[in-house]
């Protein structure tokens, strides 16, 4: 082939040359983007995807939201905003509020929002409140089993109080309580066990069992009539069962970030055995007789409030 049967080479032309070059770039450029906004939706759905496999974003709030309650006993919570879900993390929020005397405070005063965060890899994140709140109610519970607040400090504490006031109050007993003990205890004295501690462990916060509001899927009762004090002792202890019997193996590493273990749950509930209880709604009046009964220990007042809608 001569020279003179080769194409003739094209006048060089800069303006097409850039607009070559620019159109290259702006496919480089889409096609990178798209298949970084694939990656990124890959990523987003697919490890929402994973955390949500199964019953895994029910179950976070089943274990990590009714373990929370237990560990803050002096406190009402509600678990809100169930499962909510990034490419890390899923979390749910509490809203808490301080315990105290029925009658003074509407529902929910005095409340704030916490978040229980659980990474990719099922590990909780750092918990709120717990040990440090330090609440009157939570330190009443802490001394449970200690020998601090005897009965001859809570007649004096008692007798400078009105008895027509309403009080939140722990009642220790001198040795623990069968369910249906418990249930005649507390139907003697016309008193209302709101949460059941149902552990020794002085000093220390013990495992609190808080009604059929522990666990917020707990079964409910079929028929729709109003559950007696008596009743809602029995069934709230079947509740705490119910829920320990959900636990598994892989959750006690877990549950020792709300200070608890599967040990002590286990045997708590296997027990059955009420060393306290925390009545809301006691008269004054009522527990200067209850202190009286030899099956008490001693009583620790929490918080008293005169009842505002009583004439």
């Amino acid at each position: 082939m001569t020279e003179d049967d080769l194409l003739p080479m094209p006048d060089f032309d800069p303006k097409a040359t850039r607009r070559a070059v620019r159109r290259g770039l702006t496919r480089t450029a889409i096609t990178v983007l798209a298949a970084l906004v694939v990656l990124v939706l890959v990523a987003t759905v697919g490890s929402s995807m994973i955390q949500q496999r199964g019953d895994r974003e029910m179950r976070m709030t089943d274990v990590l939201g009714t373990a929370f309650k237990i560990y803050n006993p002096a406190y009402d919570i509600q678990v809100q905003d169930w499962g909510a879900t990034t490419p890390l993390s899923m979390s749910f929020t509490v809203a808490v509020s301080p315990m105290r005397a029925n009658g003074g405070f509407v529902a929910g005063y005095g409340s704030a929002e916490h978040v229980i965060t659980q990474d990719f890899f099922g590990h909780v994140g750092r918990l709120p409140l717990g040990n440090s709140a330090n609440t009157t109610l939570s330190t009443a519970i802490a001394n449970v089993s200690t020998g601090n607040q005897p009965k001859k400090d809570t007649r004096k504490v008692l007798a400078r109080l009105p008895e027509s006031l309403n009080a939140l109050a722990v009642i220790e007993f001198a040795k623990p309580l069968t369910t249906e003990e418990l249930v005649a205890f507390t139907t003697r004295y016309k008193s209302f066990a709101e949460k059941v501690v149902y552990e020794r462990r002085p000093r220390s916060i013990p495992i609190t069992w808080g009604g059929m509001t522990s666990w917020d899927r707990a079964p409910m009762p079929k028929d729709d009539h109003v559950i007696e004090p008596d009743q809602a002792i029995r069934l709230d202890l079947e509740s705490f069962r119910r829920w320990v019997g959900i636990l598994k193996d892989y959750d006690d590493d877990n549950l020792h970030d709300f200070d608890l273990s599967l040990a002590r749950l286990r045997k708590a509930a296997n027990d059955g055995l009420a060393y306290a209880y925390v009545d809301p709604g006691a008269k004054i009046g009522e527990l200067r007789k209850i202190i009286e009964d030899p099956l008490v220990q001693t009583v620790r007042v929490a918080d008293v409030t005169y009842d505002l809608e009583r004439p």
